[in-house]
């Protein structure tokens, strides 16, 4: 599938594809270290004044694409927001990634996959495999049931030129309890060294195709916990720019010599302008401006 900026990256190549995490840096150096996530909420819907419908998913979903295309160097769907409209909802999705891909846009499919042995080999075969429907550029995965369970989503992903986000240090207050038991060797600490491990194979990029989720309201989690995100040579997908609180100066403190592999997530934020796209467009120049 097309993918943004792929003509002017460099690096590694899988069938004629650039590595994923070289045609992200490309993007984020041609149009700024901003993901747009597209999240479908009921409320949202409601204050756009559409229907909780698949009619209504849809329209969302291609206006919002229409306003930040030129902007964003990826949208990220949330995959929950549209299963719960069935299978004509993942039939929308499916619609957003193809135009996604038609508009140059680089997607990362919010759907937190984690298992074990043939199911994560299915979760993998869904949303990376060439070919498949659902095939996103990137796919965020969830490595609680140890890392080494993400391994046939990490091989397609290399196979394919895709990229994953691994799901490292979120911001939510449970998060902790689980990321952060071990202390110096904390949970969190290792998924990052394992994730720098993985991204060895894309030394020659810019930046590996393994990348992290990292919430951007962490704070001092990463120097509390000896986390190196610098030395992961991978993007770091930080949600919380915006209406959860995060700033670009808050980023830039809490990120340090990591900063530049740093994408910036915000959804509320901007989708709160909708649905004029012109003022959707204006919310995410003005998320850019302060980055």
């Amino acid at each position: 599938m097309p993918s943004a900026d792929a003509s002017v990256s460099t690096g590694s190549t899988t069938g004629g594809r650039a590595a994923f995490g070289a045609r992200l840096a490309a993007a984020m150096g041609a149009r700024g270290p901003l993901c747009v996530g597209i999240d479908p909420h009921p409320g949202l819907l409601a204050a756009w004044g559409l229907d909780d419908s698949v009619q209504g998913l849809r329209s969302f979903s291609l206006t919002v694409l229409e306003a930040v295309a030129p902007l964003a160097a990826a949208i990220k769907p949330q995959v929950a927001l549209y299963e719960r409209h069935g299978s004509a909802g993942l039939a929308v999705l499916e619609e957003l990634l193809a135009a996604s891909a038609q508009a140059d846009v680089l997607t990362i499919a919010d759907a937190k996959r984690g298992d074990i042995g043939s199911t994560m080999a299915g979760y993998a075969d869904a949303w990376l495999r060439d070919g498949s429907a659902l095939a996103a550029d990137s796919v965020t995965l969830s490595p609680y049931l140890g890392f080494e369970s993400l391994r046939p989503a990490l091989d397609l992903a290399a196979a394919t030129g895709r990229g994953v986000f691994v799901l490292a240090l979120t911001s939510n207050p449970e998060g902790a309890s689980v990321q952060h038991v071990g202390g110096a060797e904390s949970v969190a600490k290792r998924i990052a060294q394992a994730a720098a491990v993985e991204n060895q194979r894309y030394a020659q990029d810019a930046l590996g195709s393994v990348g992290l989720v990292v919430g951007a309201t962490v704070g001092n989690a990463l120097e509390q916990l000896g986390i190196d995100l610098a030395a992961v040579h991978g993007p770091l997908l930080a949600p919380g720019l915006g209406a959860q609180g995060a700033t670009g100066a808050d980023m830039r403190a809490t990120f340090g010599a990591a900063y530049p592999a740093v994408l910036a997530t915000s959804s509320r934020g901007i989708l709160a302008a909708g649905p004029d796209v012109a003022a959707l467009r204006a919310a995410t120049q003005e998320t850019l401006a302060g980055l």
